[in-house]
């Protein structure tokens, strides 16, 4: 189990709780990083594996978090897998964008380090960020994508950043 401390909430990607997927259900991480690699195994495709996360207030308490994994297999769809977190309501815009994105970089960083341990090393993996030049989030973008690429990652902002704006945002 990864984890990320903010500033007063630790954020977690559970690799023992479920994933769901539209196409298997509910899984674990196991069978979630199983279907990955049979998934990847189909040679004759480029695949961009992307992580993304997206949030959403709830109730006045608390804010979901999800976080989706995509298997993008480039000409021919895809598939996807998302887990929510819940946490303490973000008191501001920043806290829950910087969770977003730490949340994306903890489950990359585990991703990545299993999927080598399955050999599976000419990966390429972008973490999509809900942040754009246009909006509320202009603010904070410089940040946000410097501490994506600052751990390795490449990053993508909106327009480009569907994994956050579309498909984790589906659920919440």
């Amino acid at each position: 189990m990864g984890s990320v401390q903010t500033e007063k909430t630790i954020i977690t990607i559970d690799t023992e709780s479920l994933f769901q997927s539209p196409t298997w259900g509910a899984l674990s991480f196991d069978e979630v990083l199983k279907k990955v690699c049979q998934y990847l195994s189909a040679s004759q495709f480029h695949y961009r594996i992307i992580v993304g996360t997206d949030s959403a207030p709830r109730n006045g308490d608390h804010t979901d978090y999800i976080t989706a994994l995509i298997l993008h297999r480039v000409g021919a769809g895809g598939v996807y897998f998302w887990q929510r977190v819940v946490t303490p309501r973000a008191k501001t815009l920043r806290e829950r964008i910087y969770k977003e994105a730490l949340l994306s970089l903890d489950f990359a960083k585990i991703l990545v380090d299993r999927l080598v341990e399955e050999n599976l090393l000419d990966l390429d993996l972008e973490i999509h960020v809900d942040v754009g030049k246009v909006g509320e989030t202009r603010e904070i973008i410089t940040e946000v994508v410097g501490m994506i690429r600052g751990n390795g990652f490449e990053v993508k902002t909106k327009p480009d950043s569907f994994g956050a704006s579309k498909v984790a945002d589906r659920h919440t």
